[in-house]
């Protein structure tokens, strides 16, 4: 089971200090918050990805190599990484790269987000939002396996001979979640492929998006990836903790009844209703056990913790609480609880023994005079020679 955090690099007035981050310091307190997830065992840090004030995650892949950098163990990801208005090619490339600059600690969630203007600042129409996203991904997957890929689909330009560079680390594609809350064609396609299917379980009342698990579930084992209990299943979360519950409720309440989306609503009856923890770290690891016993085994857990305005300081002090006093109680508790046989979340390394065994992994080598993707039919030393790049002939 991994546990860990994800941010969408939000930016508000402090309600109770009028205070707003710059953009410089929410980037640069994204950074000390991973660090610290980091040093405090998370598994996962994982980052949003907008294109809209007050958000600032506009370019993931830079901010989570800066973040490589810095960690040692931590898995980086995406929460999410926008399918629809970013060009499949350039994801694969771009999130190769991440993958080879972080060791392998980098899987990637791929979805639709939910801005509505993104579509058109990209060139794309929001009514096709899902089909991009089949399409899209369809692409994607097949950038990461094939060295060469001739191409042709409804959203952008064919592909003829092309190879997308670096091919990823040990030739093992970064692992996929696909992350929905509404649309069962994603969770189709997460259980076609044997990817991982990530249900972001806030801002709706409890167990609101079982029926997508189940179905995500059912489609997997209907596909032949293995029993519905071996599903690779992905849960959000929202918590604030503190020692004592009614200091942590005292001291979030501003936060959460001021912020634009909730205001409003009463925190109390949020918490009652929907997935949202807040409390000691006992109440925080007993609701998150009410998912296990709700949803079923899975795999990841990932929990908001830095949005809403909170100062850094604050958020630090969450993510501490967090991976010390909740984490390890709940690793215990849900291995307790768990059913035999049930997979772990695949890694790099996992996914790596499970491609070679005991075997090297492949590491590609180029053909010379391929600068000009012209030259030469066979990308790599050792490219299939039954999958040559056939280019168009010069008018």
């Amino acid at each position: 089971m991994q546990f860990g955090i994800f941010s969408v690099g939000d930016i508000a007035p402090d309600p109770t200090t009028g205070y707003t981050q710059s953009e410089a310091e929410r980037i640069s307190n994204l950074v000390r918050i991973a660090q610290r997830a980091d040093e405090v065992g998370l598994d996962v840090f994982a980052l949003g990805e907008h294109h809209n004030p007050p958000f600032v995650p506009s370019s993931p892949p830079t901010l989570l190599a800066h973040i490589a950098a810095l960690t040692k163990r931590i898995i980086l990801s995406t929460s999410v990484t926008l399918i629809t208005t970013n060009d499949p090619v350039k994801l694969a490339e771009d999130y190769a790269m991440l993958q080879h600059v972080a060791k392998g600690r980098l899987d990637l969630m791929v979805g639709r987000g939910n801005t509505v203007p993104v579509y058109p600042w990209f060139g794309k129409d929001i009514r096709q939002g899902v089909a991009l996203a089949l399409e899209n991904y369809n692409l994607l997957h097949r950038l990461w396996r094939e060295d060469v890929v001739d191409w042709e689909g409804s959203f952008r330009t064919p592909l003829q001979g092309f190879t997308s560079t670096p091919r990823p680390l040990d030739d093992v594609p970064p692992f996929v979640w696909h992350g929905s809350i509404r649309t069962p064609e994603i969770a189709e396609q997460a259980a076609y492929y044997g990817n991982g299917y990530f249900a972001n379980n806030v801002l709706a009342p409890n167990f609101h998006f079982k029926p997508l698990v189940d179905f995500y579930r059912d489609r997997f084992e209907h596909y032949g990836h293995g029993r519905r209990e071996d599903a690779i299943v992905g849960l959000g979360g929202q918590a604030f903790i503190a020692k004592r519950s009614q200091d942590a409720v005292a001291a979030f309440r501003p936060y959460f009844e001021e912020y634009p989306i909730f205001r409003g609503s009463s925190l109390d009856d949020y918490m009652a209703r929907t997935p949202l923890s807040v409390g000691s770290p006992q109440e925080v690891i007993d609701k998150t056990l009410t998912f296990q016993e709700g949803f079923g085994d899975y795999q990841r857990q990932l929990f908001s913790l830095d949005g809403l305005a909170l100062p850094v300081e604050v958020a630090l002090e969450q993510v501490e609480l967090l991976g010390t006093e909740v984490v390890p109680v709940l690793r215990a508790e849900m291995a307790a609880r768990r059913a035999p046989g049930v997979p772990d979340a695949p890694t790099h390394a996992s996914l790596v023994t499970a491609k070679y065994g005991d075997a090297d992994p492949r590491q590609p080598r180029p053909n010379p005079n391929r600068g000009d993707n012209l030259s030469g039919a066979s990308p790599y030393q050792d490219s299939d020679p039954d999958s040559p790049a056939r280019f168009p002939l010069a008018a």
